[in-house]
């Protein structure tokens, strides 16, 4: 496997998680909840965007907007008031934080390029 391929799966791991993203609130529950289920629309149509883009032409910048995405959905519950409703929240940092260890990883593989024999 290269290094393009590598990327490639972490951007389809990526828009996966985007599609989770977006259809949890009526998969898990809280789609009633307004605030929860917009803030994961939202965040899930940039993560897709962002990775249909890097899909078709790697940039470094689009792993960090995912990174603060992620961040982002770790800390939605509490900056945004959901926290009590425990299934927003946890899909929130659950989801959260797998996009911002995968962002982590392809930023780390993009900046410390590796031969592959």
């Amino acid at each position: 496997m290269n290094m393009m391929s590598g990327r490639r799966g972490q951007d389809l791991v990526t828009l996966i998680l985007a599609f989770c993203l977006f259809i949890s609130p009526w998969v898990v529950g809280f789609s009633a909840d307004l605030t929860p289920s917009w803030n994961a629309w939202i965040a899930a149509i940039v993560l897709g965007a962002c990775a249909i883009m890097t899909l078709s032409a790697f940039a470094e910048w689009e792993e960090w907007v995912n990174m603060v995405i992620g961040l982002w959905l770790i800390a939605s519950p509490w900056m945004l008031g959901f926290m009590a409703n425990t299934n927003a929240m946890w899909t929130h940092v659950i989801l959260g934080l797998c996009t911002a260890a995968l962002s982590a990883w392809a930023v780390w593989d993009f900046r410390h390029p590796h031969s592959h024999a």
